[in-house]
């Protein structure tokens, strides 16, 4: 039987901390041990991580002494104490599906050459998993894909592609690509993805795999709300693996193309999304960005049209729109006349 370590690293997530623990202790076909590491949290976390521990041998509790951040919490849990087959790294505030370590044990077993396995997750809000959100499947289909066309679906996309509460990992290609970056803290699971991928194949088990928690207290919630940050977080992960990667430098030079294109579009979203709720700075930073990434956006409709936009200014462009209605209501009932 195969055997899984879960670190679920804790910051002032008590009140969530027993029902992370429990879907852990609760999966079927596999032997799993449970590391709580309490990162100094003011809150409850001490009394039910310990009490958990108390109630179950599989669990184990240790609270630092000062708050040491979430990265070297990570990296304390599965770089020392981690040692089963597979590892996890689960948030307290997140929780497994039924039967998820034996669906993607099922294929990480199969073949060892694969680094890890991940699949879909689903939002719950703070509340918990209501009846709405309940799921009953009991088999998701899975296949691989190899290590070099996980890394350039990230440049394509330009962010992340793995649901973290669902990558279980071969504990001993985690051991071999070291821990997660600190110089990388909003974007660091992103590039350890990536970094894996480079070690072997990549399983995806097509399936809800795990509950993602959103409340108001999230980790993320604590990172700056600039999208701008974040593009430039996304690009340096990627940058980051491909410093590394042994590629030849023209494979390297058209993943780096392809992954700044594709930030450069999201960059181009956000300048949409400033536009249309009034803030003209905001635009104006998000397309400088979009251009200083990938210069050859300029010569896009999109970014054609983002500039006619801003020219005028939300209010006359809202007005011109206005005016425009009718003419393309026109001209969509002529085009369906025409099909018919």
């Amino acid at each position: 039987m195969s055997s899984v370590d879960v670190v679920v690293p804790c910051y002032n997530y008590g009140r969530y901390l027993r029902e992370c623990v429990e879907s852990v202790l609760t999966q079927e076909g596999v032997d799993v041990r449970v590391l709580i590491i309490d990162d100094c949290s003011p809150d409850n976390t001490p009394e039910v991580g310990q009490q958990l521990a108390a109630e179950d041998s599989r669990v184990e509790y240790r609270r630092h002494a000062t708050n040491q951040g979430h990265i070297a919490t990570y990296n304390e849990g599965l770089l020392e104490w981690a040692s089963a087959d597979y590892c996890l790294l689960l948030s307290a505030d997140d929780l497994l599906v039924p039967r998820a370590f034996e669906r993607a044990i099922d294929v990480l077993d199969s073949n060892d050459t694969i680094a890890f396995a991940h699949g879909r997750a689903i939002r719950i809000g703070p509340e918990g998993v209501t009846a709405e959100k309940q799921l009953r499947q009991d088999t998701g289909s899975s296949y691989v894909v190899s290590g070099n066309a996980t890394i350039e679906k990230f440049c394509k996309v330009g962010g992340n592609l793995v649901e973290t509460p669902t990558a279980i990992v071969r504990t001993s290609t985690q051991h071999r690509v070291g821990g997660y970056r600190g110089d990388l803290p909003h974007t660091g699971d992103m590039e350890m993805w990536m970094r894996l991928a480079l070690y072997g194949s990549v399983a995806y088990v097509d399936c809800f795999q795990a509950y993602y928690r959103r409340h108001p207290g999230n980790m993320s919630n604590d990172f700056p709300d600039c999208r701008i940050a974040d593009l430039l977080q996304r690009q340096l992960a990627i940058e980051a693996i491909l410093a590394i990667a042994p590629y030849a430098q023209q494979e390297i030079q058209r993943l780096h193309s392809i992954a700044l294109a594709s930030i450069a579009r999201g960059a181009q979203a956000g300048a949409y999304k400033a536009f249309e709720q009034g803030d003209t700075v905001a635009c104006r930073e998000c397309q400088l960005f979009a251009r200083r990434t990938y210069p050859a956006i300029v010569r896009s409709n999109e970014w054609r049209k983002m500039e006619c936009k801003r020219f005028f200014g939300p209010r006359a462009w809202g007005a011109i729109r206005k005016m425009m209605a009718p003419l393309r209501w026109q001209k969509k009932v002529h085009q369906l006349s025409r099909g018919m």
